[in-house]
């Protein structure tokens, strides 16, 4: 059983955020928070918000309490993709004009479950 997060829009260049997205997947949500919270990069702090999303979105979806600790929830997956890039431009010399690129990501984590569920049908 598993549940999905996804962050839009990070002002933030794709290769940074994989820098710290490839340290948490397939571990633990509760190691990967730790990651996180030791992580001396800007990724790591939004990271640990949307990793928190990802185990209240599992909870909220199996009317589950507490479940990080209990279910041994574990980031299955996570991955980062390019989003928009905006231009903007520097004056050079000679007339000419420097192009800046401002780029941005998407990042989804999907987190789920190794311990069964109490399902009642």
């Amino acid at each position: 059983m598993e549940a999905v997060a996804k962050l839009r829009n990070v002002p933030m260049s794709p290769r940074k955020m994989r820098l710290v997205v490839d340290n948490i997947r397939g571990k633990k949500v509760v190691d990967a928070l730790g990651i996180l919270r030791y992580t001396n990069k800007e990724a790591a702090i939004w990271l640990e918000k949307l990793v928190l999303s990802a185990v209240s979105n599992w909870e909220q979806k199996y009317d589950q309490v507490g479940g990080a600790d209990e279910f041994d929830l574990v980031i299955k997956t996570a991955f980062v993709d390019p989003g928009t890039i905006i231009y903007r431009f520097l004056p050079a010399p000679q007339g000419r004009a420097y192009r800046v690129r401002k780029r941005r990501n998407h990042v989804t984590i999907v987190v789920e479950n190794r311990v069964a569920l109490d399902q009642e049908a």
